[in-house]
């Protein structure tokens, strides 16, 4: 008998200025991709904030680690803000020996996409962050 999760998936298309989003909470399995720069960040991501949370509160026991695939070939300063707060609610339940994994895909020639997850090894310390050199990886 598989778990299950009352939490329902997410999936939104990605538009001209909003990742693609496909939260899989059963699986474990949270996906941003693509560019991230709506014209209110807030009321993009806090429903997506709000869904992970109560998730996480809820769930059922696992060994499997959650699981954050982000995939981001441009993001706004509005959108980093709220991304995050995302982060840092994964951060706070690998505190409390909940396994979470940060997977942050880049661009081999960006530069500042690398240094920007190699910073989120610095700042999500209980997070386990792997940097994945290909965007389109995931």
């Amino acid at each position: 008998m598989t778990e299950m999760t009352l939490t329902p998936l997410i999936e939104l298309a990605a538009t001209a200025a909003t990742p693609e989003v496909k939260f899989d909470f059963a699986a474990q399995r949270l996906l941003l991709k693509g560019e991230a720069y709506p014209e209110n960040a807030a009321a993009f991501f806090r429903p997506l904030l709000e869904a992970t949370e109560t998730w996480l509160q809820t769930r059922p026991h696992s060994d499997a680690p959650v699981q954050l695939h982000v995939a981001l070939s441009y993001f706004n300063s509005s959108s980093t803000k709220l991304l995050f707060t995302l982060f840092e609610s994964l951060n706070e339940y690998a505190k409390r020996d909940i396994q979470c994994e940060l997977h942050w895909y880049y661009d081999a020639e960006d530069d500042i996409s690398e240094e920007f997850g190699q910073e989120l090894r610095i700042d999500f310390p209980s997070l386990a962050v792997f940097l994945i050199p290909d965007i389109n990886a995931c």
